[in-house]
């Protein structure tokens, strides 16, 4: 199996489903960390995970505190990201007294011989992607890197590993070649502190994190396209080439996501919200303009959408 992804809910299921799942979905080569007896006596965790090629993502969510036990594993083929979200993440060898503690914000690269024990204490949110050594060992050696995980390669990496887990039923072999190759590149940018930005493939990977960025701001009035680029940490100029790659503008995109949500919330209850209110929420500077670019997006005026949200059966 060169693609495979499942969730797990340890709230939900015994621990031992969870080892079944990764044999089944991931592959006994990707190794597993051994946990501790008292982290599997509560062991309320969910992970998400997405294997393409040899690559593997994995979302952690601990509610309960978690902590390894027994020998490192050997893993020599592979190194290893870590991003924390919140929480925090020790990290270590053999010896606990050799730690690595990687804050929430914070990301750590190193080479998985051996296999870390860690550590995390409970609420922790972590994203680990396993990715071959060979591809990155020339670039990387010994060293374990480590950063703030709000620069920009490292919140493309987490953009494009969440575009191939969307999509993962969907790639063909050349799509899943080319998804892993992206992953490694970006990976490769991590390591390097910086990312290639003449590289006209980040170009959709920028893109699409911008959007992600958009949607989450969509209310706010200041948004902009320069404060998008500050968020993804890149410049407004490289921002604005991206998306003239991919023959859309900024803006565009804006408008189009805020009369989108600005429908679904007309018609969901329809005559519980006015025009005015629900242009006003979504930032269109008055009623009127609001209304010629509902018509020019959907083909009718937004009381039009609400009288056939009204006749509509159900």
């Amino acid at each position: 199996m060169t693609t495979g992804s499942f969730v797990f809910d340890g709230a939900r299921a015994p621990v031992a489903e969870f080892g079944r799942q990764w044999d089944d979905k991931v592959g006994s080569r990707f190794a597993m960390p051994h946990f501790s007896d008292a982290t599997l006596a509560d062991f309320r965790f969910r992970f998400r995970v997405t294997r393409v090629q040899d690559t593997v993502s994995v979302r952690i969510n601990g509610t309960t505190p978690a902590r390894t036990a027994g020998p490192p594993c050997r893993d020599e083929e592979f190194v290893r990201l870590w991003v924390v979200r919140h929480g925090a993440l020790a990290l270590g060898g053999a010896r606990e007294d050799n730690l690595h503690t990687v804050p929430a914000g914070g990301f750590l690269i190193r080479h998985a011989e051996p296999l870390a024990h860690f550590r995390t204490p409970p609420g922790t949110t972590a994203d680990v992607v396993i990715l071959p050594a060979a591809a990155l060992l020339p670039l990387l050696g010994g060293r374990v890197v480590t950063g703030p995980a709000r620069t920009a390669e490292v919140r493309l990496l987490a953009t494009h590993a969440e575009m191939v887990r969307r999509t993962l039923d969907d790639l063909t072999p050349a799509g899943a070649e080319t998804a892993r190759n992206m992953l490694i590149e970006l990976a490769r940018a991590v390591v390097r502190g910086g990312l290639d930005l003449a590289d006209g493939r980040l170009a959709g990977t920028l893109v699409q994190a911008a959007k992600d960025a958009a949607r989450r701001l969509l209310t706010d009035p200041g948004l902009t396209p320069a404060v998008l680029a500050r968020e993804l940490n890149v410049s407004l100029r490289t921002l604005q080439r991206a998306f003239a790659a991919t023959g859309e503008s900024i803006m565009g995109y804006v408008r189009d996501q805020r009369l989108a949500e600005a429908r679904d919330a007309l018609i969901a209850a329809p005559g519980r919200l006015g025009v005015a209110e629900v242009a006003a929420r979504w930032q269109f500077t008055d009623g009127s303009h609001f209304t010629k670019s509902f018509k020019r997006r959907y083909g009718q005026t937004p009381a039009e959408a609400v009288r056939a949200a009204r006749r509509a059966p159900g």
